[in-house]
């Protein structure tokens, strides 16, 4: 399975939360934008810093998410990436959802994969921004 994973869905994982995908082990091909690696290391410092994770476990996590990231396909963002993030949508999304959904999109049709990549989240609006977008989406 070809999955978009959005920073919901790793962090789930790392953090060893309920409700993280059933598909998680079916993923051969994981793509996320490069956002995902400063939401999930920003959310980790929060965590500490609000006495959730112990210094400790906050490095374990950080180590985690780098673990994570070595095996996806992280797509950087761009000029391009960034305009087609500001364009209207089909469905109200804040500025990241955007541009998570906009990554998607661009790598789908770089790849000629239309129906192949599988958009994995956990955040209810950017679902359905993305089913909006001919996703089959997981996760919610």
């Amino acid at each position: 399975m070809i999955a978009y994973l959005d920073s919901s869905v790793v962090l789930r994982v790392i953090l060893g939360q309920p409700g993280q995908i059933s598909e998680w082990k079916s993923i051969t091909t994981g793509v996320a934008s490069g956002l995902v690696e400063v939401e999930c290391l920003r959310t980790i410092d929060r965590l500490h810093l609000a006495g959730r994770l112990s210094i400790e476990e906050s490095v374990v996590r950080r180590e985690a998410v780098y673990g994570v990231l070595e095996a996806l396909e992280l797509v950087e963002l761009t000029s391009a990436l960034l305009r087609r993030a500001s364009q209207p949508m089909a469905t109200p999304l804040g500025t990241l959802d955007a541009i998570h959904l906009a990554t998607a999109d661009l790598w789908r049709e770089a790849r000629g994969k239309e129906g192949g990549l599988i958009f994995a989240t956990h955040d209810r609006g950017l679902a359905l921004g993305a089913r909006a977008s001919g996703f089959r989406v997981i996760g919610v």
